[in-house]
């Protein structure tokens, strides 16, 4: 069984129920019923020794020489995929866009101490001190009416340290999953994020994804835009449609960093990631909020506090 979970620290499940069977060209992902498929050239080997025993040694060296030549052609690289990764283009997009994208930490507060109940991505919008990121990375701050919960925003400085800065929330709209913090920083540390369109996308254009996975500050992954116009669950029980579908790794903590195009534009929310049931392991089908239904939401956040809710449709 695979499930939708919500790509940050406290792993949000929003209930699916995709098919449970999937399959994969190269991974190690298999259903409990099925037997895990053996090494191919253990097949090989296995045959070969059938032949030396009842061959001549000649036979043997010819069929030896055959399978050292077949191992040799396997270990070639494959131009295709050695080609899917533009190692300079991704170094730019890292450089243009990381200055931008910020960590969210959630903290329960209980006898005068803060313990951490998760971790998210965000990203700066404006020089003002506004962060956007997904609504469940804050949803319990958000619903909070008795100050049991807190949520920093962390910046990384000049020299590399991450220094965590006391937000505010000043809209949400959790039928989109989208949220709206201010931080209490210094205006000058705020770089906002390029944004693109998500009008244009192709299936197969390049995508780039920056956030903190697991706690690792600013990790960057690659991939190519796998699928348009995706349906994906809310916090809420609603339905955001349009979602961009890509296989570039979003793991726990990535929820409400930016999907980049090639030029370092921000495309996307990097929002929810299928994993096979009990294991927490990403199956490479995620989904992104597309930018252009951030461009209606958030801006009314910013100004009202509340979304008008555009394009949300009932049902789980």
């Amino acid at each position: 069984m695979t499930s939708l979970h919500a790509a940050v620290g406290n792993s949000l499940t929003l209930s699916t129920r995709p098919p449970n069977r999937m399959t994969a060209c190269g991974t190690h992902r298999y259903n409990s019923e099925q037997q895990r498929p053996s090494i191919c050239h253990e097949h090989s080997l296995q045959a070969m020794s059938a032949d030396f025993a009842t061959n001549s040694h000649l036979c043997r060296r010819q069929a030896l020489l055959g399978l050292l030549g077949g191992l040799t052609l396997s270990l070639q690289p494959l131009p295709a995929l050695a080609g899917l990764i533009d190692e300079k283009q991704a170094d730019k997009v890292f450089e243009s866009a990381n200055q931008s994208v910020v960590s969210i930490a959630d903290y329960k507060v209980a006898n005068g101490n803060e313990v951490s109940e998760g971790t998210g991505s965000g990203f700066m919008w404006d020089t003002y001190g506004h962060v956007v990121t997904n609504y469940h990375c804050v949803a319990k701050f958000a619903t909070d009416r008795i100050g049991a919960q807190v949520t920093r925003v962390g910046i990384v400085d000049a020299n590399g340290d991450t220094i965590e800065y006391p937000a505010s929330l000043v809209g949400t709209d959790a039928q989109h999953d989208i949220a709206v913090l201010l931080v209490d920083a210094p205006l000058q540390s705020f770089v906002p994020v390029q944004v693109g369109t998500s009008a244009d996308l192709r299936t197969g254009q390049s995508v780039y994804a920056i956030g903190n996975p697991l706690g690792f500050s600013k990790t960057l992954t690659a991939g190519v835009v796998s699928g348009l116009n995706r349906a994906i669950p809310s916090p809420v029980g609603t339905k955001t449609y349009g979602a961009i579908q890509t296989d570039a790794a979003i793991s726990a903590g990535n929820s409400g960093g930016p999907l980049l195009d090639s030029s370092a534009r921000v495309i996307g929310i990097n929002t929810a990631t299928f994993t096979r049931t009990g294991t927490g392991r990403s199956s490479g089908v995620n989904f992104a909020l597309p930018i252009d239904l951030v461009m209606t939401v958030v801006p009314n956040l910013i100004v009202y506090g509340t979304a008008s809710g555009k394009g949300v449709k009932g049902g789980s």
